[in-house]
């Protein structure tokens, strides 16, 4: 244990940890619809190759991996959606004077 974390209790190194994990958890939240779409546009641009081949070639377009990582980044939509809604209502709240 570092000394910095030596004078500390057992209970207050354990929430500064779950502290830390909570902001890595909210990061990979954020970071999961960007990474996708970015895979989305890079399958989508590629076209077909060898790896077209082992999966349903010739198929409908929405069996497309590019179509599968434009869903996959729109279910992960959801943390940016809460993040801009906080926002926004924080910029409502001291636009009116409530904040």
């Amino acid at each position: 244990m570092s000394d910095a974390l030596a004078d500390k209790p057992a209970a207050a190194c354990e929430g500064n940890n779950a502290s830390v994990l909570s902001g890595a958890a909210e990061w990979l939240h954020l970071m999961a619809a960007p990474t996708f779409a970015i895979m989305a546009l890079v399958t989508g641009i590629s076209g077909s190759g060898a790896a077209a081949m082992l999966c349903a070639h010739d198929a409908s377009p929405l069996g497309s991996m590019a179509a599968m990582y434009v869903l996959m980044s729109m279910f992960h939509l959801t943390p940016w959606l809460k993040l801009l809604s906080k926002r926004n209502a924080t910029t409502d709240q001291s636009v009116i004077g409530l904040h």
